[in-house]
């Protein structure tokens, strides 16, 4: 047996001798787990319901001979919102290290998970500053990279590489954003990354929310979009030897958040109203209400891509600049 990743069955974390023995005695329980998972056993291999470990076969099936034997679809308890947060972190802070900015998102998962944290941003930008403003309001372990812009030219040479679609510019700069997050753990020793992706599709997050003429269907559309972005960030993650963990994107939190209501989520000019409500709870309310720029944006990598992107000669044209990484890259 190859185990990646982890498997949790009803709320309980299972070793790699408690999945050995599920499998050979039974093996149909298997369908029922959760958790973040790529398994290979015999001539079968199974991957977790939303596809958060990446893999060969398609997110939530278990495949036997070449062939799908079986779906999986864990079917956890009911449980409000605030429990299945507090259950999807528990289940996720064993080990690992937690991506910080010091938005609500990953101070909601730090203050739950009790593990070492790691900021990214050039010298002076808004997020490390935020980030080491929260980390020392809420006593947190705080690790904080600080890329030059050789080793944000760098980053993105290296993104262009492995992620989907290597020339559009905010996935690049969100995937040179998150390669510094990675390079850190992998470097001090951390495989497990837990982040706050999908926190803003689910909760209603991004600030063109507040003017969506129809926002229950595009918080839908994001949602269902969110498989790729999962791809980019994890192809990114594995250069470093580890994978991004998404509390968020947990059968209960998920369950839980499409479940309210679209107009509770952006209420009265509050983006993820039901996710600060839930985080005032845990973390302190400065924290838990504030606004926060994107990482691309508070980071500064997305400005320094744009620097790079005149001091080769492209002036305006970010996609010009990355489609000549990505040639150069490729061997193109």
């Amino acid at each position: 047996m190859n185990l990646k990743g982890w498997i949790e069955r009803d709320g309980v974390r299972l070793s790699p001798a408690d999945v050995e023995r599920m499998l050979r005695e039974e093996p149909a329980a298997l369908a029922r787990c959760g958790g973040e998972f790529l398994l290979e056993w015999d001539d079968c291999i199974a991957r977790d319901t939303f596809g958060i470990m990446p893999g060969q076969i398609a997110p939530g099936t278990i495949c036997c001979g070449g062939r799908e034997a079986a779906r999986i679809a864990p079917d956890p308890p009911p449980c409000g919102l605030e429990e299945a947060i507090v259950t999807a972190v528990g289940l996720r802070s064993n080990e690992g290290a937690v991506a910080f900015s010091g938005g609500v998102d990953s101070a909601l998962i730090a203050g739950l998970a009790d593990l070492p944290c790691v900021a990214v941003g050039l010298r002076g930008s808004h997020d490390i500053a935020r980030a080491a403003a929260a980390a020392r309001m809420m006593g947190l372990d705080l690790a904080i990279v600080t890329p030059t812009e050789e080793e944000v030219a760098e980053a993105l040479r290296e993104v262009v590489r492995v992620i989907p679609d290597p020339t559009n510019p905010i996935d690049a700069s969100i995937a040179a954003t998150l390669s510094f997050v990675a390079a850190w753990a992998g470097e001090n020793g951390h495989t497990r990354i837990l982040a706050g992706q999908g926190a803003d599709e689910l909760f209603g997050g991004y600030a063109r929310y507040l003017s969506s003429p129809d926002l229950a269907a595009e918080l839908e559309r994001d949602v269902m979009d969110h498989g790729r972005q999962r791809a980019r960030d994890q192809a990114v993650a594995a250069l470093h030897g580890a994978y991004f963990s998404m509390p968020y994107i947990d059968t209960r939190v998920v369950r839980a958040a499409r479940a309210i209501p679209a107009g509770e989520k952006v209420r009265g000019g509050v983006r993820k109203h039901p996710l600060r409500t839930v985080a005032e709870r845990h973390i302190p309310a400065e924290i838990a209400r504030a606004e926060k720029k994107a990482m691309q944006y508070g980071s500064g990598i997305w400005r320094t891509m744009h620097q790079l992107t005149r001091q080769n000669g492209y002036k305006k044209s970010v996609q010009g600049y990355l489609t000549e990484i990505s040639r150069a890259e490729h061997g193109n």
